[in-house]
């Protein structure tokens, strides 16, 4: 662990011992507070963790800043966004919660429209990373090389490359990192996980992963850049391209962005989505640390149009434990294990983070299902495999920064779900079987698939070499 400055110490051991206890029992509860404002005083602000929100997009707004806001121990301080007018929104969001909450006026949120700024403030202890998905490995990698805690969106990276040099940056650093991956927070998601890992529907054969799918679209024309918007640094590492606003986000609003759909920012629901119930599969797998070792599978890619992830899909992979994956959006949103006794589905039901969320209702309405009744009814004895219990994903990130022990879904498993979903892509681009080593993380006697793991970085936003790290 880093040494830490004296002020640092004080406050870090305040927080473990006298607020550790009140902050384990509110996230195992799940009640919404985690430590009461008289355990900290109202005129104790170096005894909370001060927390800065880098992109304030709809994820940020609707999901990751309540997430933290909620919170007696941890301050929303400042706000960051490469478009000002949602930097500025965001300030005013987060000013008017804390007025609200406290009854008087409120006015302590910094803005910044450029993130190394922010992580120059030594006052920030940790930071909240929600901005499009080919920001994301370069944003922790630099937070936690200023010895920030992050919470970061998923998909963990745009590229398998970029994903093991963020887990390994993280894991130099020795800072808490949290990937959103909020189906382990979930009761359902870990209760079908501890079923299979239990042996309760048997040997464990067939996996289906149902996906939600994503529209192509129109060509878009050219349009000037919005004087509000660092259109540069927003591509980040990624090619120069015309601006157009179906590209980005909306000029007004929070709806669901259109970088979404654009294979440049990321690879479409197979990431989007698919790192959620992939990772939640790979808990019930017991694979969360390494990959499966073949992939194959075919997918519709649009011939035309601005928008141009995958449409229609269905990929396949096989474990190492014999377990077969089978992915696909013509499949039932959730997951589906099958075993040699029966069968389990998960779901997030009609649950949704945010209100654009492109979820089939109809086909997720049951949260959890199985072949027998009787199973969803299964004690996990006190001798039998137990999962961590968080019962809030931002609480239990907190907690962590707290006690510095591990989150429920850390950087290097993060990692591992994410580069699971980028080998279906890659399947998916070369329409072919791949073979895969998932201790050296790479293909097999295979250049042409090893040419998908990194992308070529646009200067000056290129990651720096890991060996400036340490030191």
């Amino acid at each position: 662990m880093k040494p830490l400055k004296s002020t640092e110490f004080s406050r870090r051991e305040f927080l473990k011992t006298s607020a550790q206890g009140a902050l384990t029992t509110a996230v195992i509860t799940g009640f919404p507070t985690i430590v009461p404002a008289s355990v900290f005083g109202k005129n104790a602000p170096s005894n909370r963790i001060n927390v800065a929100a880098i992109g304030t997009g709809r994820i940020s707004r609707d999901h990751d800043m309540p997430g933290v806001w909620q919170y007696d121990n941890a301050l929303i301080m400042a706000v960051c966004d490469l478009d000002s007018n949602r930097a500025e929104d965001a300030k005013k969001l987060v000013n008017g919660y804390y007025t609200k909450k406290t009854g008087k006026e409120y006015d302590g949120v910094r803005v910044y429209t450029d993130y190394r700024e922010l992580l120059n403030n030594k006052d920030i202890d940790a930071v909240l990373v929600s901005t499009p998905d080919h920001w994301h490995a370069p944003i922790v990698i630099d937070a936690v090389r200023a010895q920030k805690d992050v919470y970061v969106q998923k998909p963990a990276s745009l590229t398998i490359a970029e994903g093991r040099m963020m887990a390994d940056a993280v894991n130099q650093s020795k800072q808490i990192v949290q990937v959103g991956s909020q189906q382990r927070s979930s009761e359902q998601f870990r209760y079908a996980a501890e079923l299979i890992r239990n042996g309760r529907i048997g040997k464990l054969k067939t996996v289906y992963v149902g996906l939600p799918g994503d529209p192509s679209g129109n060509e878009e024309p050219q349009m000037p850049v919005p004087k509000n918007m660092n259109y540069d640094m927003w591509l980040g590492t990624t090619p120069e391209v015309y601006y157009t606003e179906k590209r980005v986000h909306p000029h007004s609003g929070y709806d669901r962005p259109g970088w979404l759909r654009c294979e440049q920012f990321g690879a479409g629901m197979i990431t989007g989505w698919g790192a959620h119930h992939v990772d939640s599969a790979h808990w019930a797998m017991d694979t969360e640390r390494t990959g499966p070792v073949e992939i194959w599978g075919h997918a519709d890619f649009p011939k035309s149009g601005l928008w141009n992830v995958h449409g229609i899909f269905r990929t396949e992979a096989m474990y190492a434990n014999g377990v077969h994956m089978i992915v696909s959006n013509e499949i039932p949103n959730g997951i589906r294990f099958e075993g040699t006794d029966g069968w389990i589905f998960v779901s997030r039901g009609d649950a949704s983070v945010t209100a654009t969320d492109p979820v089939e209702k109809r086909n997720a309405a049951k949260k959890l299902d199985a072949s027998d009744p009787k199973l969803l009814t299964s004690v996990i004895g006190p001798n039998e495999i137990h999962l961590t219990v968080s019962k809030e994903h931002h609480g239990n990130w907190l907690e962590s920064v707290v006690s510095r022990k591990q989150p429920i879904a850390p950087a290097e498993i993060g990692h591992r779900s994410c580069s699971a979903c980028l080998l279906h892509h890659a399947a998916m681009k070369l329409d072919r079987h791949l073979y895969w080593d998932p201790k050296k993380e790479q293909f097999k006697n295979d250049p042409e698939a090893n040419a998908l793991l990194a992308r070529p970085q646009r200067a000056p936003y290129a990651i720096k070499m890991m060996a400036s790290a340490k030191g």
